[in-house]
């Protein structure tokens, strides 16, 4: 039985490498920071008003930023209509709900327009006169990019400031990144619709270059502009990786000199871009974004696979002149192949000697870069 699995398998797992043309991506791109509109507090002798910002409270820009300790910070105004004074100005530190990803993609839900949210979070006030605790209420429907924050005060001095009901927007785009990879890089231009309000845009071109080391599985973003319709986001390079788990997926930050250009300061500049290409035009598991490319005119290699009394004898019919990579594995289900032998084509066909395998089945295929 041995011998007969040895022979058969090995001739049946004989594969082929095209090459790489131009290919879609889909692609999500999300900021970290969320915007916030006005909140209101309605109170015995008039409403109090809350505002937030990362720029001047003169010109509040309602961004809650992402910070580190509690995860996302701002500053904030809170002012009483009544009697026309401010009650606080200081800084508020804030968690975001924590991390569940109910359609396992490996992002956090909080941040998918998709995806429902619901929850409380906490965090924590200061200010030159007072300071207290936060306690936010979230909700979004999924499908929306927008929701409600109910933001509650409490003062160490003087007890509860009031619940401010805030608007809030998740900033996400989607859409396609059109690429064409080559052997050290990756380029094209992508497309992007803002989630939630269709005509808003945002285009451009992009650059990655493979990592020398792991060019499979890290790539680095090249500085470069993309465009939306308030004008040119300038952004800087940045390292991306292929996740270990959703092997189609990349994913890294996208950093903008300034992410929104209605505002007088530069704000809103940190993203998170995710890739997923489906493209796998060898079926080696690795998506065309990343994979070596080949070569047009090569020709699929037809591999024949015998035993002799010592050892095996794989014959390769291929391009001469072209490097074929002979990997081996005992499972199909296995992602990683082992590689046991490298040879460049100066016969057609060609014999390379394989030791016998020491378990009862074993699988041989040739990859062509």
């Amino acid at each position: 039985m041995k011998r007969f699995l040895i022979f058969g398998i090995g001739v049946l797992t004989c594969i082929s490498f095209h090459a790489h043309a131009a290919q879609t991506a889909q692609a999500r791109l999300f900021c970290l920071s969320l915007r916030f509109q006005q909140g209101i507090y309605h109170g015995l002798l008039g409403d109090v008003t809350l505002d937030l910002s990362t720029i001047s409270l003169n010109t509040p820009n309602g961004e809650l930023e992402p910070y580190t300790g509690p995860d996302h910070a701002s500053q904030f105004h809170m002012w009483d209509t009544f009697f026309e004074e401010t009650i606080e100005d200081g800084v508020l530190y804030l968690d975001v709900l924590a991390f569940t990803d109910a359609n396992s993609n490996g992002f956090a839900d909080f941040f998918e327009v998709s995806q429902a949210v619901s929850g409380v979070s906490t965090g924590a006030y200061f200010s030159p006169v007072d300071n207290g605790t936060v306690r936010a209420s979230w909700s979004r429907p999924a499908g929306s990019k927008d929701g409600t924050c109910v933001l509650s005060f409490n003062s160490k001095i003087s007890g509860p400031l009031g619940d401010f009901t805030h608007p809030f927007e998740l900033i996400e785009y989607a859409g396609t990144m059109n690429y064409t990879p080559a052997a050290t890089n990756v380029s094209g231009a992508l497309s992007l619709a803002q989630s939630g309000d269709g005509p808003s845009q945002l285009s451009g071109a992009f650059l990655f270059v493979k990592s020398g080391t792991n060019r499979f599985n890290q790539l680095e973003l090249q500085p470069g502009v993309w465009s939306n319709a308030a004008g040119a986001l300038t952004y800087t390079n940045d390292t991306f990786r292929r996740d270990e788990t959703v092997l189609t997926n990349y994913y890294g930050y996208v950093e903008f000199d300034d992410g929104d250009l209605s505002t007088p300061d530069a704000d809103y500049l940190i993203w998170f871009l995710s890739i997923d290409d489906s493209n796998d035009s060898n079926g080696n598991g690795i998506p065309d974004f990343s994979d070596d490319i080949g070569s047009a005119n090569a020709r699929p290699p037809l591999l024949t696979l015998t035993r002799g009394s010592t050892a095996l004898s794989l014959s390769i019919s291929g391009t001469l002149g072209r490097t074929h990579e002979v990997q081996q594995t005992t499972s199909l289900d296995l992602t990683n192949w082992t590689i046991v032998s490298s040879v460049t084509l100066t016969n057609d066909p060609q014999s390379v000697s394989l030791p016998l395998p020491t378990g009862a089945t074993s699988f041989w295929r040739v990859r062509v870069p």
